[in-house]
């Protein structure tokens, strides 16, 4: 049988498999919708807050108007207690409270420290962090126009006082997330770590399927079908690279430095590396059930110690080490580096002759794993 007809007998397996093909193709198309999916309106903006007003003063009310108008949140209603509040949060009616003291106004004209008391659903943190930064931004302001009034009233200079109360400004411009929301941030990372699980997946379901059966994989040398399958499963990941790394980034707005050269360059050992890792994991297993769960029950401990999405500071070093060995931890911290922060190509070459690297062990250990597989029925 030659290299192109294995190839093919390769190809024609993974499509006669209903698993491999929903795990691999549905997999892929499914996720690429299902995970940016609750986060398509980027940030969250006018949420739901509740107020309980002690003071019932004209700045009291000034302070409500100033939270209102924050694009954050939106007050919908006052409530006369704390029980009050928390039944509209508990319902869902309102994620946030803001609870303006007794006094304030005086206070605040006497020069006295005031304290406002916010609170809120802690269960979704861009929520809770959206709903307490309007509501600071909002009880800032009221302050500064305080301050203000009061130096003036002193027959202070208005262009000193509005200098001495702004004397920093800050002009944020984000440089790689430029809608400051969720998709951008976590879309380019958790995609390559899909194409990661799926194709480790569908060639471990594939091999775990065959060793105790006869078939065209025992006609052939182990060099041969390690090279011919992954040659299969190239072709079929190189199209779905291109829906991830392409399509859907342009999609979801996520933010592109690298050329498309630079981009396949990495994906290239990306793919062989994690082709021949799945080659080498499925010939632990004769039961084809087995790769799937396995593979699942890791897929979070990767996710984190890729260091996206948590700090690899606050990881412990051994952990961080050991999860070199596996080719989506180098292939996402370059990709990041390279396609979403505009990094040299030299400055993740690191990563780049790293997963050559496991190009070369995985392939070795897939040699000697298949090897073991069809020896006893040579």
């Amino acid at each position: 049988m030659s290299l192109l007809q294995l190839i093919w007998s390769e190809i024609k397996a993974v499509l006669a498999d209903k698993t491999i093909v929903i795990t691999v193709f549905g997999g892929v198309l499914f996720y690429s919708i299902l995970y940016p999916l609750p986060y398509l309106n980027q940030v969250p903006t006018k949420q739901q807050v509740v107020v309980i007003d002690h003071d019932h003063s004209s700045l009291s009310r000034k302070l409500i108007r100033d939270a209102n108008a924050s694009p954050k949140i939106e007050v919908i209603t006052e409530v006369g207690s704390i029980d009050e509040a928390k039944r509209w949060i508990e319902t869902g009616r309102a994620h946030g409270l803001l609870v303006i003291p007794a006094d304030f106004r005086q206070d605040l004209l006497l020069g006295k420290g005031v304290t406002l008391s916010y609170g809120g659903d802690a269960s979704y943190f861009l929520i809770y962090s959206a709903i307490v930064e309007g509501l600071v931004s909002a009880g800032l302001d009221v302050s500064k126009d305080v301050q203000r009034m009061g130096l003036l009233g002193k027959g202070e200079n208005a262009v000193a006082v509005n200098q001495s109360l702004d004397v920093v400004k800050l002009n944020s411009i984000p440089a790689f997330n430029p809608s400051l929301g969720y998709t951008p941030y976590v879309v380019p990372g958790l995609f390559l770590l899909i194409l990661h699980q799926t194709l480790l997946i569908g060639i471990g379901i594939l091999g775990a399927s065959q060793w105790k059966k006869q078939g065209y994989w025992r006609q052939v040398s182990p060099f041969k079908l390690i090279c011919s399958r992954m040659a299969a499963f190239m072709l079929i990941y190189s199209l779905l690279s291109s829906y991830y790394v392409g399509y859907c980034y342009y999609w979801y707005d996520v933010s592109l430095q690298a050329s498309l050269s630079q981009v396949w360059l990495l994906m290239l050992p990306f793919l062989l590396a994690t082709c021949a890792a799945g080659i080498a994991f499925s010939s632990l297993f004769t039961r084809r059930d087995l790769p799937t769960q396995v593979l699942l029950l890791v897929s979070m401990p990767i996710l984190f110690v890729s260091g996206f999405v948590w700090p690899t500071a606050l990881i412990p070093e051994a952990v961080v080490a050991i999860s070199q060995v596996v080719p989506a931890v180098p292939a996402i911290m370059a990709m990041l580096e390279l396609n979403q922060m505009g990094a040299s190509w030299q400055s993740i070459m690191p990563q780049w002759l790293q997963l050559w690297a496991m190009v070369v062990v995985y392939s070795g250990l897939a040699y000697w794993g298949i090897s073991k597989r069809l020896k006893p029925a040579a």
